[in-house]
């Protein structure tokens, strides 16, 4: 049961760093409101901006450190630098920028309805409760614990269920000397439980139709060569407990309730697509050939 992580925000992430250069001239309106980190001609870097970047970097891997801050307050002193530049070509008047400013703007509110939206809707343990026994009652089938032997040969496969034949509890010992599957072979061919969908189809078939305790009686081939099996035990399919996949249902639930809330803003609003097609690539200009 797994699932995705979060993916609540429609436009993707957005980056803070275009969202400072678009607001560079409100930085010093909110001083008071909010500390600086460091000003720039004046203005100031808020402290607020450096701790959502920080907050971006650490969801995706990245330290919370003094050197990391003192980089982020430099590029953003930089990028203020930049922008006010900018600003005195009268470059924030141009029609191209105007839109790339007015983009950046409609996708940081978007993504603060959405945040917002989940704050304000919180999932209940009782949804939670009630997803989790609708997705339990669409579980059904049975899983399988079995080993095998992989060889490139049917003719070593079949040298290997002859012995099998005179000594069945050789079969761990074959794996670990025999097998070319390095993942199990060290596990004696041990696969551990799985569901069949997960198996080749080859493979899968031959399991379905062996009994407990017994080894397959013919070679098993498939697009990796050639199996020996031995079913170990087969049991119904068991859904995880609750605690464990919980988070990813509240997820899950909260992900299904913005693109309901969404859809219907959707629906409500006048949409009319004027054009879709894509406008043709410049053409590329090319040497003229060599006489």
């Amino acid at each position: 049961m797994k699932l995705n992580k979060r993916a609540l925000i429609i436009a993707g992430a957005v980056s803070v760093l275009a969202l400072a250069a678009c607001d560079a001239t409100k930085e010093a309106s909110q001083a008071a409101k909010n500390p600086a980190a460091a000003t720039v001609n004046g203005k100031a870097i808020s402290q607020r901006t450096v701790d959502m970047i920080v907050a971006q970097g650490a969801a995706s891997g990245r330290p919370d450190t003094p050197e990391a801050r003192k980089s982020i307050i430099e590029q953003l002193a930089l990028q203020m630098v930049v922008a006010d530049e900018a600003i005195k070509k009268g470059l924030d008047k141009s029609p191209e920028v105007a839109e790339q400013i007015d983009a950046v703007r409609q996708t940081v509110l978007a993504n603060a309805y959405v945040q917002d939206f989940v704050k304000n809707t919180p999932i209940s343990d009782e949804m939670v409760k009630a997803e989790y026994e609708r997705i339990k009652t669409m579980i059904s089938g049975t899983e399988y614990k079995a080993r095998h032997i992989l060889v490139e040969k049917e003719s070593e496969a079949k040298e290997i269920i002859a012995k099998l034949k005179t000594d069945p509890a050789a079969f761990e010992k074959l794996a670990m000397q025999k097998s070319t599957d390095t993942s199990s072979k060290v596990r004696g061919g041990d696969l551990g439980w799985f569901d069949l969908r997960g198996m080749v189809p080859e493979f899968g078939a031959a399991v379905s139709k062996m009994e407990k305790g017994k080894f397959t009686l013919e070679p098993v081939k498939t697009q990796f060569g050639y199996h020996v099996i031995w079913l170990d035990d087969s049991r119904p399919i068991q859904a995880p407990p609750l605690e464990s996949v919980k988070p990813q249902l509240t997820e899950q639930l909260q992900q299904k309730n913005v693109k309901t809330a969404l859809d219907e803003l959707k629906a409500k609003a006048k949409i009319e697509i004027v054009s879709a097609v894509a406008q043709p690539a410049p053409a590329t200009p090319t040497a003229p050939a060599s006489k």
